[in-house]
Order: C-alpha cells, then sequence, then structure tokens
C-alpha cells in the first residue's frame, strides 16, 4: 500500500489519481493524555497516539488524531467495591445474630447461613488484600482474565479517541470505550451464566418444602431498601432532634423553625418507608419462629389429636408462602400499627408544642419593658429547653422501638432467600459482584470521559440531569460454547448498571479519583470535578442531583463460532436480548422527547432520523437474518445523536473489537467528514493495518508474555464453510489441525 520512511515518526504514503493520502504513525507518547487537564490524566494513563490524513469529496484534507489509553478505573473501582461489599456482608452478619432467640429449626439454618457469609467475606477481603499489593500498569491483559486474583479487574479497559479536523466540521471528537466482556471467566462457564442461574435459582427456590419461607424477589429486594432506609434515616432523625434542642437552648425562634421543618421531613421519609404489608407479614412470621412457638400447636385445640397432626402438617406447609403465614392467638397483629403510629404522634406533639413557644415567645418579647432582658433570657432557656426534652426523647423511643422490629423481621425476609439457596445464593451474589464490578469500572471511565468533552453542550447537560445518561453496548460475543454463558452474564451485569447513579462534586483537592458508595443494588459514584469545570454546569447538578444511567445492550455475533450457532445451534439468547433493549431504548426515546425539547434544539432537529433508525433498529431485531451487523450499526448511530456514551465489547476486547471499532471509525469519517469514497477502503486498512498500528517494542506490550506467534492459531485451519459439506472433510479437518497443533508446540 505505501512504504515506511525513517525519521522520528513513521510516515506511509499512497499514490491514487495523483494524490497521497499520507499517514503519520506515531507508536506511543511520554505525554499525558490531555496536556495539563488534571481530571483525565488520573482517570486515563500511558495514551498511545496515531495521526493520519486523508483526502475528503472536495478534494480537501481530513486530519485525524487517533488516540488509545489505559484507566486507572480498572483497579480503583473494584478496590472500592470490595470493601463495601465487605462492609455490607458484616453488617448482614450482624443482623443475622441480633435476630435473637430462633427455635432449633431455624437456628441451624442461621448457623448455616452464618458460616457461609463469613466464608465469603474472608475472600472478599483475599481479593482485596491481592489487588491492594498491585503496583505497576493498571491494566489486566487478555491472559490474566482466567486469574481469581483479578477476577473484580475488567479486561483490557480502554479509551479509544477519534479526534477529526476537517472542512465540514473543524474539531470533533468521537470515543468508544472497549472493554472484554463483564464475565466471571475465573469461575467458568459449564453451567451457563448469571442470565441462565439465576432464572434456575428463582425456579428451584419455590420447591423448597417447608423448610423456610417462600419471598418474591420483589419482597426481598423490597426488605434489603427498608433496611438501608433504617440505616440512613435513623441516625439523621436522631441529629435532628439534637439540633432542635440545641436552637431551644439558644432560644432562637428561626433557628428552631428551620430545625424543625427538616425533622418533620425526615420522621415523615421515616414513617413513610414503614408503610409496607410485608413488614406486618414478616412479624407474624418471625413469630412463628421464636422459641416460644416451636412447641405449640398452631390450629385449634380442642380438635382430636389425629386431625391435630395433619392440621399441623398443612400449617407447615402454608408457611412456605407469605401470603399464607398460619394465624397464632396469641400474636396481635395491630401492634406493630400502635408501635408505627406512635412516632407519628410522637412528632405531632413537638410540632404543637414547637408552635405554642413561639407563640409564648412573641408575647413575652411584647411585654419584655416590665423586667430585665437577663432574667427573660434565663427563664425563657429553661422553659424551652425543658418542655421539649421530654417530647424528644419520647420521639427516640418510639423511633428505637420501631427500627428493632422493623430491622428483625426484615432481616427475617432476607434470611428466607439465604436459608433457601444455599450455598447457590451466595454463589450467585458472589459471581454477580464479580461481572458487576468490571461492568462499574467501565462504566465509570465512559461517564467521566462524556462529561468532560461536554462540558460546553448545555443540551448535554440538561439532558443529563432530567432523563439521564444513555449508555450503549455493543457485544460482538457468539452464542456458542463458553461464550453463551459470558453473554449471560454480560447482560445481566449491564442491566444491573440501572441501579447506578452519579453525583458530580466540586473537587477540594487535587484528587479527582471518583468515590463510590452505597451498597448492592443502590450505589452512588460521586465524580469529582476542579472549580473551573464544576462552574459550567446547570444549577441542578451543581446541587448534587443524582444522575441516573440507562444502559442498552445488543450483540451480534460475528465470528465463525457463531456460524456454526446458526447453522446447527440456537440464537434464541441474542434475539431476546436485542429485542428487550430495543424496548428500553424506545422508552429513552419517549422520555427524552417528553422532557428535553425546549432546552435540547438539537434533539429536537433529530427527532425524526432518530425516530426512522429506531424503527428500522426494531425491524431488523425482529428478522432472522445471520448476522445482522445492520443492528450494531444503528444502534451506534442513535446512541451519538442521542448524546450517549459507546461501549464495544467481545470476549477480550481485541481481535473482533479492534476490527468493530476501525470499520465504525471510517464510516463516521465517510458520513460525517466526506471522506473520499475511492479511499474507505484504504483508510480501513492503513488504520489496521501492522504498520499503521506502529510495531511495540517488548517493554512497550501490554500482551507481553502472552503471545508467542503474531499469527493467529486460527490461520491454521481450513474455513469452516469447506468443513460443513461433507462429515468426510471435518474428520480429515481434524486430524489435520491435530497434527498442526502437536508441531507447532513440539
Amino acid at each position: 500500500m505505501g512504504e515506511i520512511e525513517n525519521g522520528e515518526a513513521d510516515q506511509i504514503t499512497t499514490d491514487v489519481h495523483g494524490q497521497k493520502c499520507s499517514l503519520v504513525c506515531e507508536c506511543s507518547s511520554p505525554e499525558a493524555i490531555s496536556g495539563k487537564d488534571n481530571l483525565l490524566n488520573t482517570v486515563f494513563r500511558n495514551p498511545i497516539y496515531k495521526f493520519y490524513r486523508f483526502p475528503s469529496s472536495d478534494n480537501k484534507w481530513i486530519c485525524v488524531r487517533e488516540q488509545m489509553a489505559e484507566s486507572s478505573m480498572s483497579f480503583h473501582i473494584p478496590k472500592q467495591l470490595l470493601s463495601l461489599y465487605i462492609k455490607e456482608d458484616t453488617r448482614r452478619i450482624e443482623q443475622l445474630k441480633e435476630l435473637g432467640d430462633l427455635s432449633p429449626h431455624w437456628d441451624n439454618l442461621r448457623q448455616n447461613v452464618l458460616a457461609h457469609y463469613e466464608e465469603m467475606v474472608s475472600v472478599y477481603q483475599e481479593s482485596l488484600e491481592e489487588l491492594e499489593k498491585h503496583t505497576g500498569s493498571s491494566f489486566k491483559s487478555s491472559c490474566s482474565k482466567g486469574e481469581k486474583s483479578l477476577e473484580f479487574v475488567p479486561i483490557n479497559l480502554h479509551l479509544q479517541r477519534m479526534r477529526v479536523h476537517s472542512q465540514k466540521l473543524k474539531d470533533a471528537l468521537y470515543d468508544v470505550i472497549t472493554i472484554g466482556a463483564p464475565a466471571a471467566h475465573s469461575q467458568g462457564f459449564k453451567n451457563g451464566g448469571l442470565r441462565r442461574l439465576l432464572s434456575r435459582f428463582e425456579a428451584e427456590k419455590k420447591n423448597t418444602g417447608y423448610q423456610c419461607i417462600y419471598y418474591s424477589p420483589e419482597n426481598t429486594a423490597k426488605a434489603k431498601e427498608i433496611l438501608s432506609s433504617i440505616n440512613h434515616l435513623q441516625p439523621l432523625i436522631s441529629s435532628h432532634t439534637d439540633l432542635l434542642l440545641n436552637s431551644a437552648k439558644q432560644h432562637s425562634a428561626e433557628s428552631l423553625k428551620d430545625s424543625l421543618k427538616t425533622l418533620s421531613e425526615t420522621t415523615e421519609r421515616f414513617v413513610r418507608s414503614f408503610k409496607d404489608q410485608l413488614i406486618s407479614n414478616a412479624l407474624l412470621a418471625l413469630s412463628t419462629a421464636r422459641p416460644s412457638c416451636a412447641n405449640k400447636k398452631l390450629t385449634d385445640p380442642l380438635s382430636d389429636t389425629e386431625d391435630n397432626k395433619t392440621d399441623e402438617q398443612d400449617n407447615l406447609h402454608q408457611i412456605t408462602r407469605q401470603d399464607s403465614i398460619p394465624h397464632l392467638s396469641d400474636y396481635d397483629e395491630e401492634e406493630w400499627d400502635r408501635v408505627w403510629a406512635n412516632v407519628g404522634k410522637s412528632l405531632n406533639c413537638i410540632i404543637a408544642m414547637t408552635d405554642r413557644l413561639l407563640e409564648q415567645g412573641n408575647s413575652t418579647r411584647e411585654n419584655k419593658t416590665e423586667c430585665s432582658s437577663e432574667d427573660i433570657t434565663s427563664q425563657q432557656n429553661g422553659d424551652w429547653y425543658e418542655q421539649l426534652y421530654p417530647l424528644i426523647i419520647t420521639l427516640k423511643d418510639c423511633v428505637e422501638e420501631v427500627v428493632d422490629r422493623a430491622k428483625k423481621s426484615m432481616t427475617f425476609v432476607v434470611f428466607q432467600e439465604l436459608a433457601c439457596g444455599l450455598p447457590q445464593c451466595l454463589q450467585l451474589t458472589f459471581r454477580r459482584d464479580v461481572v458487576f464490578s468490571q461492568a462499574l469500572s467501565g462504566l465509570t471511565c465512559g461517564f467521566i470521559i462524556k462529561l468532560h468533552s461536554s462540558l460546553h453542550n448545555e443540551a448535554f447537560l440538561h439532558q443529563l440531569h432530567t432523563v439521564g445518561l444513555l449508555v450503549q453496548y455493543e457485544g460482538l460475543l457468539s452464542t456458542y460454547s463458553e461464550e453463551v454463558g459470558m453473554l449471560e452474564d454480560m447482560s445481566i451485569g449491564i442491566s444491573d448498571l440501572r441501579h447506578v447513579a452519579f453525583k458530580i462534586t466540586e473537587a477540594t483537592s487535587e484528587d479527582f479519583l471518583p468515590l463510590v458508595t452505597g451498597r448492592r443494588e443502590r450505589f452512588m459514584v460521586e465524580v469529582k470535578l476542579p472549580t473551573k469545570m464544576f462552574e459550567l454546569l446547570p444549577q441542578e447538578i451543581k446541587d448534587g442531583k443524582l444522575l441516573c444511567v440507562h444502559p442498552v445492550f445488543f450483540n451480534v455475533g460475528i465470528n465463525e463460532q457463531q456460524t456454526i450457532a446458526e447453522r446447527f445451534g440456537d440464537t434464541s439468547l441474542q434475539e431476546s436480548i436485542n429485542q428487550e433493549n430495543v424496548e428500553h431504548l424506545e422508552e429513552y426515546y419517549r422520555m427524552c422527547i417528553e422532557k428535553v425539547p425546549s432546552a435540547c434544539p438539537q434533539l429536537l432537529q433529530e427527532q425524526s432520523d432518530v425516530k426512522e433508525l429506531l424503527e428500522n433498529l426494531h425491524q431488523n431485531t425482529q428478522a432472522k437474518k445471520r448476522k445482522n451487523v445492520e443492528i450494531m450499526w444503528l444502534a451506534a448511530t442513535i446512541c451519538r445523536k442521542m448524546n450517549g456514551v459507546r461501549f464495544t465489547c467481545c470476549k477480550s476486547a481485541k481481535d473482533r473489537t479492534s476490527m468493530s471499532v476501525t470499520l465504525e471509525q471510517c464510516q463516521i469519517l465517510r458520513d460525517e467528514h466526506d471522506l473520499h469514497k475511492d479511499f474507505f477502503v484504504r483508510a480501513l486498512d492503513c488504520m489496521r493495518s501492522g504498520q499503521a498500528q506502529g510495531v511495540l517494542n517488548e517493554s512497550d506490550d501490554p500482551e507481553k508474555g502472552c503471545v508467542t506467534d503474531n499469527k493467529p492459531t486460527s490461520r491454521h485451519f481450513y474455513p469452516v464453510a469447506l468443513l460443513l459439506v461433507s462429515s468426510h472433510l471435518l474428520v480429515v479437518w481434524l486430524i489435520l489441525s491435530l497434527a498442526l497443533l502437536l508441531a507447532k508446540y513440539q
């Protein structure tokens, strides 16, 4: 295609119709990724640059700078998540121990659950220690994907950025995050991935007999949410009551009003969070698990012994459903309602007393000329504080009683899921944590780079805090062999990103690394910006509004294994994933149209285009077409038009990913920058060629030691399509392939 000239940088030229298509190639650069930009330099490291120049349709030049960089998020996010997992599971162990005395049956189950929990916490601690020991490059190569000590770290996480300067668009950025499929590679895929395993687990959990009580996944999630609310709201109520008493002691009317308002809002949230029948049912179920109820018959004591045995067996069977828990004659079902209502009554008493004190304060000020100000202040301070103090103590006692009952009942609900499914339940939790850690690392990387490049895009910023961030994953996994399990893991991991929210704060130091807080199913990532960048944000984001995430995932297998799957296997998993995510993407589009148009003229102008693309995408996901790569192109185009973040994934984020990214870059040059039609294939070859990518030294190669031969092993094999013609050819192929492999490794 051209020749390489010696010099500081490689230069490849091609003479076509008297013009030269030139490539200036630099293999690496000691410079930072973005000059003096501390934020990007903190998140992205070890950049490599390539420079290209291609002709456009109007005989002008298109200047392209291609850039790839590693991300420090590869290790930073997993370490924080592991700490949070340890903290959450340790708290769960404490809650299970605080359930109190249980009957022998339930206590045996609890001890079993505690043993498994403690073992899992130990595994998390070992993984965290291994990651803390890691030094050097913040990069996990593909050959390490099976390493147990690095299973929480994403594979080959990189930023791929293309900056284009042309006559049509003076300066345009196109970013893609490339990452190996978020999956539990070290655990294997013999029994499938998360999607299949979770479905099987829920089916088996319903048939556990009388060993435990079955609660639906929705109710179990609700119980965890209530426990989280307790841990968050109880300390807030305590601090607000202290502020109220402090305001009363200082005799500050305005401060008293503000403190009362805050206390009222927090307490009302607290009361609303417990307005659920699930708590009443769980309290009743917990009462049946107490030792005092273990020997009691759950039926009418006047019936004969034989009927009692039959009814007792029926009642034990009924315990497996939360809506048919047996009634106990000595259990007062209205007691919880009274305890719960006492919190509201106590708050009302405080409000009434505060209003009365404020009225008395006003009348006292009117008559203050009758005595000295010092005497009045001393008397008023004592009156306000002394009259509010008993009511505050009552409120705290009521809150404490509600918390004690609610915490134990909700812990009992969570306990049922664990008891019903040991050890599968915690094994699935662990696998899900591994996959989520890899997915969140990539998401954080994508969010930061998108935010940084769009700080001056008012339409995007308005869309971000009004609707949320669109994140589109392009998967290139086949539906054959172990990649089916990867696809099942990846689909759940990406779906779990819906429970993530971002919060942007102003950095108070030079540390710009993001901070992760929260618990499973409700994580928050705090992104810190320098003051100058933070000032560019809308007021809603500055005020700390949480920014939600809308992930969508489309997969199209493109390799030879997918050919086998389409001819002899099953592609229903890929079809169902694509169809589900089209619906999610259409829902996001509807939300944008409803909430954003007035402040986002760009989106309004492209509304008809996006709508047409969505319809086309919907039709393609329904069509029975082999290797329908049109799905990938449509999804990527919609994502860019709707200010989304693009991800491209395959098994290891190498061959298939690089082929997809380079093709997308050339399509962008053609569609957005008028790349000359005669140069499309040449530009693609230029980006994909070994010369264009630069020849890395062993010290520069992040995959050093992983590959001993630059030529992939698959090149020694004959085309699969030819082998499908005859079973005899297939046998010959197997024999020849085995012989070649033996010859290679001898």
